[in-house]
């Protein structure tokens, strides 16, 4: 189903007012008194109301979204249209309010074509306002990502709901990179060298969320005399994330000479980069099933064996052995 826009008078002119509005301050006697710093600060907030007003305008011109054809539920059964639902939807330049038509059977929630030609998610915030709290907490902790949201955008997202937004935006990680991954790069022309690397990240982990022999260890630590660390260390509050990646990449031929020059080179040497590279890591997965993950990623990148694999991996020794292990079950050289 598509929606159809309702002809409505002319929905921008409460922007073009407000347009109106910031040239005719820039151009008054009280801007000039005013220092740049000040000046850019108000004027900010000036424009991000502004772009809160032409979004809001849009989506007035495209209510109340109608059906273009009979809406039919998952069952095939017709829909019957309802009045107008209208809902408020965060944005990135403020709160907008979306009025459209919805379409419901009996007992079963309402369907609404205009969410559907938007692409808006079912909760308040909207896309962009996820993406955001997304990059926001992965710099750091949610406090500090809740004030940079409200500094430099019009969004305001309480701390209960910027958790719930995070935790969504992980939930079709893997599904999304199978995907993504599937029939990709499997026959393109690439590097003879495929690289296997695994490594292991501690990660800082509320005392609940750490491993059973973890919470233990922690607990016992937390009755004992050394119980207080120096600044920096975090005994028994970790837990080990597996990060893995692979890619191909072409080999580098050099000489000893190149290698170790008489004299500085004027011009540092091109190194292969390397292509299709994929990083990812696990929290909750142990390390061979990240490893038998990333053989699995290797194989349908060389499923007929032609390069040459390498494996690069630090000290670790239980992760050397899960790559000879896995490499041996597979007759990988």
């Amino acid at each position: 189903m598509s929606a159809l826009p309702c002809p409505v008078a002319d929905p921008f002119a409460v922007a073009d007012d407000a347009y109106a509005t910031i040239t005719k301050f820039l151009h008054s006697e009280e801007a000039r008194r005013v220092k740049h710093s000040d000046l850019e600060r108000q004027l900010e907030a000036m424009g991000r109301e502004l772009m809160r007003k032409l979004l809001q305008a849009h989506l007035d011109l495209r209510q109340p979204g109608e059906a273009r054809e009979p809406v039919r539920d998952a069952a095939g059964a017709t829909l019957t249209p309802t009045p107008v639902h209208t809902r408020s939807l965060e944005t990135i330049f403020g709160t907008v309010e979306v009025a459209r038509t919805g379409y419901r059977g009996g007992g079963t929630p309402s369907l609404h074509p205009l969410d559907g030609a938007l692409n808006l998610p079912q909760e308040k915030y909207s896309l962009e306002v996820r993406r955001r709290v997304a990059i926001e907490a992965a710099k750091g902790a949610f406090d500090e990502g809740i004030k940079t949201l409200e500094r430099y955008s019009g969004a305001h997202v309480p701390k209960r709901q910027f958790e719930e937004l995070v935790m969504r935006a992980a939930q079709d990680f893997e599904a999304f990179y199978e995907e993504r991954q599937r029939g990709a790069h499997a026959d393109a022309e690439t590097g003879p060298i495929l690289v296997l690397t695994v490594d292991g990240k501690g990660v800082v982990m509320r005392p609940e969320d750490l491993r059973e022999a973890t919470q233990r260890a922690a607990a016992a630590r937390a009755k004992s005399f050394t119980a207080r660390l120096g600044a920096g260390r975090r005994l028994h509050a970790k837990r080990m994330a597996s990060v893995a990646a692979i890619y191909t990449v072409a080999p580098w031929v050099r000489t000893p000479e190149e290698i170790l020059p008489a004299t500085l080179p004027q011009k540092e040497p091109t190194r292969p980069r390397p292509e299709h590279k994929r990083v990812w890591a696990s929290l909750a997965q142990a390390p061979e099933a990240v490893i038998k993950e990333m053989f699995a990623e290797a194989s349908r990148r060389d499923p007929k064996r032609q390069k040459r694999w390498v494996a690069l991996v630090d000290g670790n020794l239980p992760q050397i052995d899960h790559l000879q292990q896995l490499a041996e079950e597979r007759n990988i050289p």
